[in-house]
């Protein structure tokens, strides 16, 4: 190459340490990941971390590869015409090119009380919060878990597991992306497992106490942890930064997920809305859109035009505790299909997935460029989506993130 490229990516999450290590693979590259947390977060595990099953960090050593050098801080501002970002601990980088990959986290509550009695699990340090809070309630205190998506799910099973009296409350249906048979599936574990499971909307919380929640059909169930799992949401660094953002603040980008403000912007995973239409929170989006980000990147480095999303996904997989989960295939298109696997099968093949999210990675950081999934024949409703509009797609903020 003629000339020396920087490119920064804002997030060390699935999507950007994905990107990160594809970006590599072109020599005259310099790659800098600036991320607030030294170690990666393996986001799918964080359950097990509460419930003291498992570990839900890896070192960035094994995912990441040698040329990508790795800022621990948090961005507070990008300056897209000055091609810089600012550092919240003073300084700036330069960039010829930027993926945004700054991933989600808890959508700020609504309901009352929810922000000060409520535990959310969407990051390590919510994770470590919430640890702290069951290690301080007694044994027999009751856990409330609010929202019945995978999250929801996986935690109420994980602390009813270790002899917890556990509570769930859907505010709707019990995983409402499951088919109904994965559905009766999965309530029959919990079932099995001592979990109390509300549904219907008369669960939906309307207000948090120290001590218990008050639903909307006015029933009090009295609890000494409430746990919050009830939506996620993205950081508004892209709106702080004067960047065109979708209403809950993910950065609009074109089908190449090149920012429509910038073409030297990339943006990848949860926190990227590509022509306006919303893409299930997953690491399995997250991890092909980085890949498909990086591509972006190289192709407009080597004056070429970028390839556009093609995006597919095939099963969502929720644990039911250690020894116990579900495999619920999916369509292309994201669609539940009445197929799944469920008991034994399904927590292995869950195990499965989980290790094989840290082997795609570091594949990619041992060999960059030799990731190939986000190149499988997408989804035709997606496609036509594009052409009517985004009308019928779930909002990201209320929808569930899931692996």
């Amino acid at each position: 190459m003629a000339q020396h490229i920087e490119v920064v990516v804002i997030g060390g999450g699935y999507a950007g340490v994905m990107a990160a290590n594809r970006l590599t693979k072109q020599d005259g590259v310099t790659v800098t990941l600036i991320n607030p947390r030294p170690r990666f977060v393996h986001r799918v595990r964080l359950h097990e971390w509460v419930g003291g099953t498992g570990d839900a960090v890896v070192d960035y050593g094994e995912v990441l590869g040698e040329r990508v050098r790795v800022v621990t801080d948090t961005v507070s501002r990008i300056d897209a015409a000055g091609r810089g970002v600012a550092l919240a601990s003073g300084g700036t980088v330069g960039y010829d090119y930027l993926v945004y990959a700054v991933g989600s986290g808890s959508a700020l509550p609504q309901v009352p009380g929810a922000a000060e009695f409520g535990h959310p699990l969407a990051t390590m340090e919510e994770a470590d919060r919430l640890r702290t809070a069951l290690d301080a309630a007694p044994a027999t205190a009751g856990v409330t878990v609010v929202g019945a998506g995978p999250t929801g799910i996986e935690i109420a099973a994980e602390l009813a597991g270790t002899g917890r009296g556990v509570t769930l409350l859907c505010g709707g249906p019990l995983g409402p992306y499951l088919h109904p048979r994965g559905r009766r599936s999965v309530a029959g574990r919990l079932a099995g497992l001592g979990v109390t499971v509300l549904d219907g909307p008369g669960s939906r919380v309307t207000e948090v106490f120290r001590d218990g929640v008050r639903l909307a059909d006015g029933r009090w169930i009295p609890g000494g942890v409430t746990v919050w799992t009830a939506g996620f949401g993205v950081p508004d660094l892209a709106v702080r930064s004067g960047l065109s953002t979708d209403a809950e603040g993910r950065l609009l980008t074109d089908e190449t997920l090149t920012s429509v403000d910038d073409p030297r912007i990339v943006g990848a995973g949860d926190s990227a809305a590509p022509s306006d239409v919303a893409l299930r929170m997953s690491c399995q989006a997250a991890i092909p859109l980085g890949a498909r980000a990086a591509d972006t990147v190289l192709s407009r480095i080597a004056g070429e035009r970028p390839a556009p999303l093609v995006q597919a996904f095939a099963a969502q997989c929720v644990s039911l505790g250690r020894d116990d989960g579900i495999f619920q295939f999916a369509r292309r298109d994201d669609v539940a299909l009445w197929l799944h696997l469920a008991g034994r099968s399904g927590a292995k093949v869950k195990k499965i997935v989980c290790e094989g999210i840290i082997k795609h990675l570091a594949g990619e950081a041992e060999k960059p460029g030799s990731y190939r999934l986000h190149r499988m024949p997408g989804n035709a409703r997606h496609r036509q989506l594009l052409r009517a509009g985004n009308d019928g797609m779930p909002s990201r903020r209320t929808a569930e993130r899931a692996s």
